[in-house]
């Protein structure tokens, strides 16, 4: 036996294939297609999840299974003494008190620590890492948790939607605002704060879209991020749906040439939040890494 196992799912943007690289481990969040379910990073992949979407599937999003969940734990028990746990955010999923009840019962108690810290994407996955980091250097599960929630808040996010097609089927806007934001090209600028997703802004076009994301990120590190940033500890995030390869770079360089004393982290948007954005979406953020 030995040390603290850390695990996430992929809605952090870390796949299962991946696992090794990072040292970490992932639980794959299930995507109903059609009345089939796929797992993310297993057997579907996000070339063929975005076809599936544009070509008009059925698409649905679900939790893992309890069962799912507490395999995994069982086999990690087997080779370490203990796990932290760090699903998506409570506030957008049940993921999360699904684990925390199930953390509460022997065999798992005092030995699986689940971390409610408000994250999805590249805020999650700095989490994660974040985690791996403090495991390596002999931190309990049960401190990483505390640390990490601690830090909750201290991350935020905004979106831009470049079809309204996908929230529409989702039933986060009615069908006239889609038709009319569609005549009129209007971008949808959405954020996370915590535990909700809410719409933010609607621009005219994608570039103008990622022009309020920037100005908006800008503030948001000005005030209350601003003392992270003068301690050399806020690092900012892109993410993206599918997109052609050199429209991200440009969306990347951007990032780049406004915060260049910051490192920038990469990650793809889940399929969870892609279900519900579509193909073109863009992610921006800020957050505290140790």
């Amino acid at each position: 036996m030995s040390g603290t196992a850390v695990m996430t799912d992929t809605n952090s943007g870390i796949m299962p294939a991946e696992e090794e690289n990072y040292g970490i481990h992932v639980l794959p969040m299930p995507i109903i297609v059609d009345g089939k379910t796929y797992f993310e990073g297993i057997d579907i992949t996000a070339e063929e999840f975005y076809r599936k979407q544009t070509e008009g599937a059925v698409i649905t999003t679900s939790q893992p299974s309890p069962g799912d969940v507490t395999d995994m734990w069982d086999r990690l028990l087997e080779t370490y003494d203990e796990i932290v746990f760090i699903p998506m955010s409570s506030g957008l999923s049940n993921t999360c008190q699904t684990a925390l009840l199930l953390a509460e019962d022997e065999p798992y108690k005092r030995r699986v620590s689940v971390v409610d810290n408000h994250r999805i994407s590249v805020t999650q996955a700095i989490s994660v890492l974040d985690a791996k980091a403090m495991a390596d250097k002999g931190k309990t599960a049960c401190e990483i948790k505390s640390i990490l929630e601690k830090e909750a808040l201290d991350a935020t996010i905004y979106i831009a939607v470049d079809t309204l097609e996908y929230l529409k089927k989702g039933g986060r806007i009615t069908p006239a605002a889609a038709a009319l934001g569609t005549v009129l090209k209007l971008k949808p600028v959405l954020t996370i704060q915590g535990d909700k997703l809410d719409s933010y802004a609607k621009a005219r076009g994608m570039k103008s879209a990622f022009r309020i994301m920037l100005d908006a990120l800008k503030a948001d590190i000005a005030s209350r991020f601003s003392h992270l940033r003068e301690q050399g500890l806020l690092k900012v995030g892109i993410a993206n749906t599918l997109m052609p390869a050199d429209k991200l770079e440009e969306f990347k360089s951007e990032m780049r040439k406004n915060f260049p004393d910051m490192e920038l982290v990469y990650f793809p948007l889940t399929m969870s939040i892609g279900t519900h954005v579509g193909p073109g979406g863009i992610g921006i953020g800020a957050v505290k890494g140790q």
